[in-house]
This record gives structure tokens, sequence and C-alpha cells, in this order.
């Protein structure tokens, strides 16, 4: 695990290669696999392999979504807001969760942030991708991770470049 942790970093340039459908598998088992308060599993995911579908995600918020057009997969992270009230939470270690595990895999990912964020002056991204995707508005959107065969190569975050200034032990002062 603590060389997955090191070699982990943002990806979001992809080769065109399609992610094989046992990978997806593998993925989706991760994500099912993932711990959630009080076992309510509020999150519900959805995988996005179609081309326009992908192009019309990248278009999901003014900034910062744009790899999503060149990867050959996403997974909308969402959850029954209803359920629970720290669904942000559960969708965000589930987020995370299938990020190590595409890296385990040999695939790069990244995190594209939705909720909380605009798509233009009269919609939020959450409220688009909710349309986009047919998603009922008991959903909340966290975020879209795109996930494919990494296009770019990123060293690790050298040990000493590591904020180590920011843990405390026992108390903060």
């Amino acid at each position: 695990m603590m060389e997955l942790l090191r070699k982990r970093r943002s990806i979001r340039a992809f080769t065109p290669e399609p992610v094989a459908p046992e990978t997806v598998d593998l993925l989706v088992e991760a994500l099912l696999r993932a711990p959630s308060s009080r076992g309510k599993n509020p999150w519900e995911f959805v995988v996005v392999d179609d081309k326009e579908l992908l192009e019309q995600l990248s278009r999901s918020k003014e900034h910062g979504s744009q790899f999503i057009k060149k990867a050959p997969l996403a997974i909308v992270v969402c959850a029954d807001t209803t359920l629970s009230d720290v669904w942000v939470e559960d969708c965000s270690i589930a987020a995370i969760i299938v990020q190590m595990a595409a890296l385990s895999l040999g695939l790069g990912s990244c995190w594209a942030q939705m909720r909380n964020r605009n798509h233009d002056a009269d919609r939020s991204a959450e409220e688009y991708i909710r349309k986009l995707l047919g998603l009922p508005e008991r959903l909340g959107v966290v975020c879209v991770i795109g996930i494919g065969h990494p296009g770019e190569v990123k060293t690790p975050v050298p040990a000493d470049k590591l904020q180590y200034d920011k843990v405390k032990r026992n108390r903060y002062a």
C-alpha cells in the first residue's frame, strides 16, 4: 500500500486505449467494498465509457473537468442524500479507494470535484450532471473520476517535500 501511495499522482492525460471490461469489473468491486458510516452505503455510481457522454461530462464545470474528454472511462460518484448525513464523506472514501485500485491495476486517474461547483452562472455542476445522466434529485454528486491508461508520467513527490510540519503529536501547540 505504501508503494502505491508514494506513486499516486493525478493523471489528466490518457492514451486512447480502452479500459478492459474485466478491469472495469474490478474497479466496480473496489467501489462496492468501500466502507461507509453505519453501513448505510448511500453511494451510487455511474460508470461511463460512452465517448459522447465523456465529452459532455468534461464540460460539467467551468474549470478543471476538461481532462475527462480524453479519458476512456469515468465514474460519477454520487449518493442518496436522504440515507446518511455523512454521504459526502462516504463518497469521498469510495472515490479514493477506486483511484488506488486503478493505480494498482496500472491505470491513472484524477478526481474532478462537482459538489459546490458551478456549471455556469445559472446552474450547478451537480444539476448539469443530474440532467445529463438522468439522475434523481435525491442524488448528490460529489465528483467525477477520469480513469485510463496514463498518457503522462509524473514522478512521485519526494519524501523531503512532504509537509511534515502539518503533523503534530498529542497536542497542536
